[in-house]
């Protein structure tokens, strides 16, 4: 009989006898804390959400390390890596669930002409390279306003993507808008509302041009996370996660009812990944990541 059955037959014991001797549910609540980290350690995940971790919030691991802590527990993709870390991911059968590199920066993006011949150069030579890989998402960003209207920024973005979405549509690969949030992080970001970027989700009007929800950015933005991923999760390719305020863990200590809003995005049937972008603040920030995934393993 293996130490994580014992533990966990044990550990159903000790909740029975709490509900007979009437012990308080701080004492249970530290039990399934318990069963949580268990059921973890064993690598045994529900399977209703696809869980990966974006690579820059674990900046403090290297690519290895971030990778075999990943695996046990039982995360399988990598978010925001790009070419030149593929080769380690690849080597401990992970896959780059969110690819970049194609990229600018986040305030100058395909919502302004003058940026188009090196995005467009950019994107050309990364879509073929993120399909020999095997990969699927590449990310991209509409860049700051500057002062254009949401016509003018929108215009722009369908002239610049459409001479890349043939190429994405050949090799099969999705290019990936995130929305982000211009009241505290990104200042002056176009794509800073989920209608906006559904409006040109529906211009482009290919299966190779949708959006990364963030749900920490559209808290911040606009609120009305579980509606709104319902009305529009069509157009969506990719979920991050994140603690409101702050961007730290998603636990107790923050706004959002991630459970909820992880068994909302199941219910649309949504067979992409979730990632975790959340920046610890917890000295153990492999637990913090631990519990996570607890979390959202719905």
């Amino acid at each position: 009989m293996s130490d994580t059955f014992d533990r966990r037959s044990a550990l159903k014991g000790i909740l029975a006898g709490t509900v007979t001797l009437g012990i308080s549910s701080g004492f249970t609540s530290v039990l399934n804390s318990l069963e949580e980290e268990s059921k973890l350690a064993s690598n045994i995940l529900k399977g209703r959400i696809n869980h990966s971790v974006a690579r820059w919030c674990f900046n403090d691991f290297d690519i290895e390390t971030l990778c075999l802590e990943a695996k046990k527990i039982g995360i399988t993709g990598i978010d925001l890596v790009g070419p030149k870390d593929w080769p380690v991911l690849k080597k401990h059968n992970l896959i780059s669930t969110m690819c970049n590199g194609a990229e600018l920066n986040l305030v100058d993006g395909f919502n302004d002409t003058k940026f188009h011949e090196q995005l467009i150069k950019n994107y050309t030579e990364m879509i073929p390279l993120v399909a020999k890989a095997g990969y699927k998402n590449l990310i991209c960003f509409s860049g700051n306003r500057r002062e254009k209207t949401d016509e003018e920024g929108w215009n722009n973005c369908v002239l610049g993507f459409q001479k890349l979405i043939p190429i994405a549509e050949k090799h099969n690969v999705v290019l990936v808008m995130e929305l982000l949030n211009s009241k505290i992080n990104h200042k002056d970001y176009q794509c800073d509302k989920t209608n906006w970027g559904v409006e040109l989700v529906k211009r482009i009007n290919s299966e190779n041009f949708k959006l990364l929800y963030d749900i920490y950015h559209m808290q911040i933005d606009e609120g009305d996370v579980i509606r709104t991923i319902n009305e529009n999760y069509k157009y969506i390719a990719h979920y991050h996660t994140g603690g409101v305020p702050g961007r730290n863990e998603i636990d107790e200590t923050q706004e959002l009812n991630y459970s909820a809003i992880m068994k909302a995005i199941a219910d649309t049937g949504f067979s992409g990944y979730v990632g975790q972008e959340f920046i610890p603040k917890q000295k153990d920030k492999i637990a913090s990541l631990k519990k996570a995934i607890a979390i959202c393993d719905i």
